[in-house]
């Protein structure tokens, strides 16, 4: 659902309005408080929280995943470094 004018909240309205505004983020319309005239926060049903921390997990987790990809294709076309090259290049004994 697009936020529309009616989704821009200040916050000392906010504050008056505090149920009101919870229970349309619970039904799905999510809104923008501001402070001083520039966002400051969203107000958003729990669940949909959850549902977006969980995307970004598996975002991480395709990253991980592509870039162990792009490693594995590495070993297979033979472009390797020993470790004594790798600690020369970076710089660090360990």
């Amino acid at each position: 659902m697009p936020i529309t004018s009616k989704d821009i909240v200040p916050l000392k309205e906010m504050r008056a309005r505090l149920t009101e505004l919870a229970e349309d983020a619970c039904a799905g319309r999510e809104k923008i408080i501001t402070r001083n005239g520039k966002a400051y926060v969203a107000l958003i049903d729990a669940r949909r929280l959850d549902y977006y921390h969980r995307l970004e997990r598996e975002n991480i987790h395709l990253g991980l995943l592509d870039e162990a990809a792009r490693g594995w294709d590495d070993v297979e076309a033979g472009n390797l470094l020993t470790v004594a090259e790798l600690k020369s290049r970076y710089g660090r004994d360990r």
